[in-house]
């Protein structure tokens, strides 16, 4: 599961989503994956659509992944009483802005580029479209 290995802070407040990003084209590989809304998707998004194109395309190709999840999320205890200050942190986001080109694959057919990608956004929370370079 991808997570810094040190952090300024601790914990980080919620900020907010608004504006593009500045992440829109496909730079390193030939097909890539592009959020068209904002949300944060968790270590585990990632590592489970990556785990996804690696899969279908049986390794064959080049994948990047273009995002890190560098924010700490936290959470509250079950029974936790309000006031009782910020909770511990639960695991680490990375926040997605429309225009964000989050995977990228090449060496393997259009088709199977397709398909990869595709079965990696079924896993991700943030609607994205399948770009060619």
């Amino acid at each position: 599961m991808l997570q810094p290995s040190r952090t300024k802070y601790r914990k980080a407040f919620r900020g907010r989503m608004s504006g593009l990003s500045k992440g829109f084209t496909v730079n390193f590989g030939e097909y890539g994956l592009k959020a068209i809304e904002c949300g944060w998707v968790t270590a585990n998004q990632i590592e489970a659509a990556r785990r996804a194109i690696a899969h279908f395309t049986r390794r064959n190709g080049r994948m990047w992944v273009r995002i890190f999840p560098d924010k700490p999320i936290t959470e509250k205890g079950a029974g936790a009483p309000l006031g009782a200050g910020k909770g511990d942190v639960k695991g680490y986001v990375s926040v997605v802005k429309p225009g964000r080109v989050m995977f990228e694959i090449s060496g393997v057919s259009e088709s199977d580029a397709h398909e990869a990608l595709r079965l990696a956004s079924a896993k991700l929370p943030v609607v994205a479209k399948i770009i060619k370079r």
